[in-house]
């Protein structure tokens, strides 16, 4: 669990874009410089990806050095997608937000 200010702000972004978007999932990504990025899962013909990788796309787009922290709310991502965060930075912190808001370590 995290008590982190900036770990319930991810929170808050993650969940506010869920709710926006009416999706089922979303992920807001903090990285090392302190820059946030949100996403949603992203599906078209044949191609799916969940909140967590969408996130991660969105950021290496804008070229980040290393992820802080990501928090997911909704639907909980694979396991392959945490693998996925953990070899792009071992010391990403991973959470989801439950249905009250608390922040559980996925890692």
């Amino acid at each position: 669990m995290s008590n982190n200010p900036e770990d319930l702000k991810l929170a808050t972004l993650a969940m506010a874009t869920m709710a926006r978007s009416g999706s089922s999932s979303a992920a807001a990504l903090r990285d090392k410089t302190g820059r946030t990025y949100v996403a949603i899962p992203v599906a078209s013909d044949g191609f799916e990806i969940d909140a967590l990788l969408s996130v991660l796309v969105v950021a290496k787009a804008s070229q980040i050095t290393g992820i802080e922290a990501i928090v997911i709310a909704g639907d909980k991502p694979d396991l392959s997608s945490q693998a996925v965060i953990a070899s792009e930075d071992a010391t990403a912190k991973l959470f989801m937000v439950d249905s009250v808001g608390l922040l559980l370590a996925l890692n």
